[in-house]
């Protein structure tokens, strides 16, 4: 009899122990899968943190520190369309599909490196870009008083103006304009005056009008490094920056979900070697949430829409045979050579 006791109480010794494992792992589990869908949410549901860059002839690339993995497959996911397509870049669009099929295609995927590829323009047909003018308050109080650049107008427009895009609002650049570090710079206007100006780049990943700044946010795809070349003169800033060219954007899209906070980030820019920009995104007269927020009042937003943030002080003249190296924390950095 007290055998069987025994060998009872053993039993449940057994089964308690077993439940306690059972309870940690499930515990465990839980807490793992909770974990990734933590770190996968986004505006479609689900989020992957990715660095897609397009590269050589229209390849899609998966950015993994100094190696690019050919994932144009993942492309194969995109719907098939015929005209008249519909408003907003197809990949932007299909964002999270792209990047679920460049997860699986990476194990296999050719590999390239980063130095040797021709980087393009991140985002292939952006419906419009939309750029704010004077949006950091020492680029107002420095350069914009020089008269080699405000030409005796833009000093006016800026007289007195504390948050200028407030007043102003925004500009429009030709889509035409936009190339990526690859391709360079070709100056249109060699006779005058042309500057670089570095810029933190916005890429809409959601469509929508009236977004309240609350909710703008919610929209974004991701960022990139932009450059918005400007042609110095009285003309309207849309024509003077809109050349072929002068919309230079790279050297990928960093996806929403990688960067905490957009309006602390350091920006930068060096010609031929030497730093003629670096400023926190944090100086911004003008957050990103309000620009969406204006925006979005004037036009219908769609996936692939550039927002331009505008620029911080120290823009300067480049000559043919120049190079601009211009980078972001965070979204890496590009080499754009300048051209005739």
């Amino acid at each position: 009899m007290m055998v069987y006791v025994h060998n009872i109480v053993q039993d449940v010794k057994c089964i308690d122990i077993f439940w306690q494992l059972y309870s940690t792992a499930v515990l465990t589990y839980c807490m793992y899968t909770d974990n990734i869908w933590l770190n996968c949410r986004s505006i479609h549901g689900e989020e992957r943190a990715m660095r897609l860059c397009r590269f050589n002839d229209d390849r899609l690339g998966l950015v993994e520190g100094s190696t690019v993995y050919d994932v144009t497959a993942s492309i194969e996911t995109l719907p098939s369309r015929r005209w008249p397509f519909p408003m907003g870049d197809a990949l932007v669009a299909h964002l999270h599909e792209v990047c679920g099929a460049a997860e699986k295609l990476k194990p296999h995927a050719s590999r390239f490196d980063l130095a040797q590829v021709a980087l393009r323009s991140p985002i292939a047909n952006p419906g419009k870009v939309m750029a704010a003018p004077a949006n950091y308050r020492l680029h107002v109080e420095i350069d914009a008083k020089d008269p080699a650049i405000h030409h005796n107008v833009h000093n006016k427009q800026l007289a007195g103006l504390e948050r200028p895009v407030e007043t102003l609002g925004l500009f429009l650049k030709a889509t035409s304009s936009v190339v990526g570090p690859g391709q360079g710079i070709q100056l249109n206007w060699q006779e005058r005056r042309n500057d670089y100006e570095a810029e933190l780049v916005v890429v809409i990943g959601k469509a929508g009008k009236n977004i309240l700044a609350e909710h703008a946010m919610e929209h974004i795809a991701g960022y990139c490094v932009g450059l918005d070349m400007s042609v110095r003169g009285a003309e309207e800033r849309s024509f003077r920056k809109s050349a072929d060219s002068y919309t230079v954007l790279g050297p990928w899209l960093t996806t929403a979900d990688e960067i905490a906070d957009p309006e602390q980030l350091t920006l930068w820019l060096t010609l031929n070697g030497t730093e003629r920009q670096r400023s926190s995104t944090a100086a911004m007269t003008v957050g990103i949430r309000r620009l969406i927020e204006i925006a979005s009042s004037a036009y219908t937003l769609y996936p692939g829409d550039i927002l331009m943030t505008g620029t911080p002080e120290g823009v300067g003249a480049v000559s043919p045979g120049d190079i601009i190296v211009t980078g972001c924390d965070r979204l890496g950095e590009m080499t754009v050579p300048v051209g005739t």
